[in-house]
Formats: C-alpha cells, sequence, structure tokens
C-alpha cells in the first residue's frame, strides 16, 4: 500500500510540474520569424527554448536556432553549448527548457517528434515542445501549442513495447500521448503601450486584413492531409487484420494437430507405446511477431489534430463572415443615408 501510494504520488507530481508555460513576445517572435524564413524553403524550422521554472511556471524568455543539418561541418551540441556559454557571459537566461519546431497545417505529431521529446524529458523534466503552425498563422490565426509527454506514453518508450498488449496495459492511445500546456504570452508595459500606438496609427482602410476570408487554401490542404492520414491508417489495418488472420491460421492448425497427436497417444496407451508429448507439436507452430502499433497510434493522433484543427478554422472563419456582413450593412447604410 505504501509502495503504491508513493507511486501514486511520483505520478501526481510529473503530471503537475508544469501548469501553464508563459512566453516573452521577443522569444515569440524569434520563433515566427525563424520558422516563416524556412518555410519559405519548404524546409523544417528547430531551436531551443532558454528560460527558467518559476513554482508550477515555466517561463520561455529567449530562444535560438538549430544549425541546418546539411552542414556536416557543424556539431549540433557544441554550437548549442557555446550558443549558451555566451548568453551566460551577457547574463540572459541560458537554461534549456526544451525545444521548438514548425509545422504545416497540424503537421507536427510523428514518431521524430516523440521521441526527440522523449529524450529531451527524460533528460530535462520540466522541457516541453512548443510548435507553430506558418501556413494557419498567416491566414490571421495564431498557432502557438507547448506540448509535453504524458507518464504513460514516456514508460511506453522507455519500455520500448510497442505491442496492443502494452497499450492496453498502459492505458496509452492517441490521445494521451501528449499533454498539451496552456501558453500565455506576455509582454512588459513599454511593449503594450507601443504596440497600442501602433494600433491607433493603422489606417482604417488596413483594417480588413484582419477579416481575411481567404481560407479555401487552408482548408484544402487541410483534408488533403487528413485524406492522406485515413488512407495511412487503412493501411496500417490491413496490415494489423492480415497479422490476425495468420495467428488465427495457425492457432486452428496447432489445435487440429493436437487433437490428432491425443488421438494417436490414446492408440499408444492401448496397446501400452510410449506416447508423444505435446511439445513435440507445439514448437512445429512459432509464435508470429506482434506488429508495433506506435504508427497506427500516431496516424489516429494526426486525424484527430487536422478534425480539431478543421472544425476551429470553420467557426473563426464563420465568425469573421458574419462580423464582415454587419460591417457591409452599415456601411451600405451609410451611402444610403
Amino acid at each position: 500500500m505504501a509502495n503504491r501510494a508513493a507511486r501514486h504520488a511520483r505520478t501526481e507530481e510529473s503530471e503537475n510540474t508544469i501548469n501553464y508555460v508563459q512566453c516573452d513576445g521577443l522569444a515569440v517572435m524569434k520563433m515566427v520569424k525563424h520558422c516563416h524564413e524556412e518555410s519559405s524553403n519548404m524546409d523544417l524550422a528547430q531551436g531551443a527554448l532558454l528560460g527558467l521554472v518559476v513554482d508550477k511556471c515555466l517561463e520561455i524568455t529567449n530562444c535560438f536556432p538549430f544549425p541546418k543539418s546539411n552542414d556536416e561541418t557543424m556539431d549540433e551540441e557544441m554550437y548549442q553549448l557555446t550558443v549558451m556559454r555566451r548568453l551566460r557571459r551577457v547574463n540572459v537566461d541560458h537554461l534549456h527548457v526544451g525545444w521548438y519546431q514548425s509545422s504545416d497545417v497540424g503537421n507536427s505529431l510523428s514518431l521524430a517528434l516523440l521521441e526527440s521529446q522523449y529524450h529531451y524529458q527524460t533528460s530535462i523534466e520540466e522541457s516541453v515542445v512548443v510548435v507553430y503552425d506558418t501556413q494557419k498563422s498567416s491566414r490571421g490565426f495564431l498557432c502557438l501549442k507547448a506540448y509535453r509527454l504524458t507518464p504513460q506514453a514516456i514508460q511506453m518508450y522507455k519500455d520500448g513495447d510497442f505491442t496492443p498488449e502494452a497499450f492496453r496495459n498502459l492505458k496509452v492511445g492517441y490521445e494521451s500521448l501528449f499533454a498539451e500546456i496552456p501558453i500565455v504570452i506576455k509582454n512588459s508595459p513599454l511593449t503594450n503601450i507601443m504596440m497600442s500606438e501602433l494600433n491607433e496609427l493603422l489606417p482604417e482602410d488596413k483594417g480588413h486584413n484582419f477579416l481575411d476570408l481567404g481560407t479555401a487554401s487552408v482548408l484544402e490542404n487541410h483534408m488533403r492531409s487528413l485524406i492522406e492520414r485515413v488512407d495511412e491508417l487503412y493501411q496500417e489495418a490491413v496490415r494489423y487484420n492480415k497479422y490476425q488472420q495468420v495467428v488465427f491460421k495457425q492457432d486452428t492448425e496447432k489445435h487440429r494437430a493436437l487433437a490428432k497427436l491425443a488421438a494417436e497417444n490414446a492408440v499408444r496407451t492401448s496397446k501400452g507405446e510410449p506416447t508423444v508429448p505435446e511439445e513435440e507439436v507445439i514448437k512445429q507452430f512459432r509464435p508470429m511477431p506482434v506488429p508495433a502499433r506506435l504508427t497506427a497510434t500516431i496516424t489516429s493522433g494526426q486525424i484527430n489534430t487536422h478534425s480539431q484543427h478543421i472544425a476551429q478554422f470553420c467557426s473563426q472563419s464563420l465568425a469573421k463572415l458574419f462580423i464582415t456582413e454587419s460591417l457591409q450593412n452599415a456601411k451600405e447604410a451609410k451611402e444610403i443615408k
């Protein structure tokens, strides 16, 4: 009972390590700038997050990009250590608290993301991964999300067992791989004053940019990605069904062989001859390797993410449509007068 209580306490502590993420505006702008620069070249932007932990809040105060992987002469680990060492010299937060990555129409959940976050979170307990969606943000919907692996996902990856039985025992599904952490963007009072002044200087005819209704391309990309993920999940389902059919056929043949052996042993016993042990028949049927279900679980998570993004994007687009309609009616009424 004491061991169970201690284990439960450790689980609660690991789950409640970080309640929310507070990100400085400067760090957000650096991430946004880097992700959009790399997205123009169809590359994946990645970088390190720097900050500190205050109680249950993870404060991200700075960040820097990782070097491009095509540069073979660059040692990535040495590069990160050198940057953090120099930031420390100028009295800037240099503690490594996670990493960030760009995303395109919600294609962020992947095996590489799971593996990278596992290594980060096992070495730095409070680390998070921040995902920035470039295409969705370019349409006026800031998409900046922070994620952490759940304790069940960490245990599953630590065991290295991705069979259906392991998923069932740990109660791991696509919805429990990652836990989304609320993220808050904080600016200094001077920054807020400057943004207010810039907002007042914005001409009235530029205000319609915030009501951009050109969402067809974003929804089309979401639907295309969703169809691709559904096809991948279907292929995984076909593979698993074939495995179940092979296992069922093998079990049927084994039972038939055992029944035949039992009949032959009964005849041998009546004749006083030694019987043949069942192990001789069982060892002829080698157990089939169970296919890993991690890929199917990640694909299901991608489908769920795309569905949520489509629903959210459509609701926000409808809200913009009704606002635009009201503004248009007010403008026509003003012209009539």
